[in-house]
């Protein structure tokens, strides 16, 4: 006696149907864009990357459509562009949020709060790493290294920095955005949503009053090895670990005569080395950018 296999509870499956194609109208306006997107490499498969946040800035994700859409503008295979959105975590397979919130985890974020940050706003959204709150405002998810370090622990919104974040600071910011109020990052462009990020990241300009002048800064910790090599800063001097007094003091002198070495905000000393305040808990040294000459 033989057994079927959907009494074995086996599904076959049955093929894949084509992506649905865009509107006529919609593919049209894509095809536009994706001329001159093209036009600006020798080699068109090079577009791929652009493209593909082009598609996204579309539907807000990367969809078949949208794929099947690169591999026939650009020549290729379905296969080939699946590869690369796949790859790529900046490219988005699902629904999503307006709002893309990611809690940097990486270790120096993690002890200075990240992880404590990422559990409270999935506590406080009710969703976990990837989940998107019913509204469709907002997606939450852990990401790696911000190359912020200086303003540790940072929430990027749309890949817009907010610096030295606070679980209550944090569950501020996704309520401001979950209501619709302005919400300003500690650096960089004002904050637009997520498909409108992925059109500025196609190549294509932002055309909001001050956006591209709006800029970031280095926090101070980043620009020590700058000004040091322009030498703007003195070498930073070693202390003592007992009495605080650099190794260079007369040693003839009894300890309780000896000054007292107090390093300057240039000087990145071992022993003052511990995790300092956040804006968030020290108002009077608030986060923001460090303006470099020519920025």
């Amino acid at each position: 006696m033989t057994t079927s296999s959907s009494e074995r509870g086996v599904s076959l499956g049955m093929p894949e149907l084509p992506a649905p194609a865009y509107p006529d109208d919609v593919r049209a306006r894509l095809e536009t864009d994706a001329r001159e997107v093209i036009a600006r490499y020798p080699d068109s498969r090079s577009a791929l990357l652009p493209l593909l946040h082009l598609v996204q800035s579309e539907e807000g994700h990367v969809t078949r459509t949208g794929m099947q859409f690169c591999a026939d503008v650009l020549g290729l295979t379905t296969a080939e562009v699946t590869a690369v959105a796949t790859f790529y975590t900046m490219y988005r397979r699902r629904p999503s949020g307006d709002y893309q919130v990611g809690v940097c985890t990486n270790t120096l974020c993690a002890v200075m709060g990240g992880d404590a940050i990422f559990e409270s706003l999935q506590e406080h959204l009710g969703v976990g790493n990837g989940g998107t709150t019913e509204d469709g405002k907002v997606t939450l998810e852990h990401i790696e290294c911000n190359a912020a370090c200086d303003f540790a622990p940072v929430v990027m919104v749309n890949w817009e920095f907010f610096d030295n974040q606070t679980p209550g600071s944090a569950k501020r910011l996704v309520d401001d955005l979950i209501a619709g109020r302005p919400v300003q990052p500690t650096r960089g462009a004002p904050l637009c949503t997520f498909k409108e990020t992925a059109r500025i990241l196609a190549g294509f300009p932002d055309e909001r009053p001050g956006a591209v002048e709006a800029s970031g800064g280095a926090g101070p910790a980043s620009l020590v090895g700058l000004r040091l090599a322009r030498g703007e800063a003195a070498p930073a001097r070693v202390v003592h670990p007992r009495d605080g007094g650099p190794h260079d003091e007369p040693q003839d002198r009894a300890p309780q005569d000896r000054a007292v070495h107090e390093p300057s905000p240039t000087e990145h000393l071992s022993s003052h080395d511990a995790p300092q305040d956040t804006s968030a808990s020290d108002p009077a040294h608030p986060a923001g950018p460090v303006a470099e000459e020519g920025e």
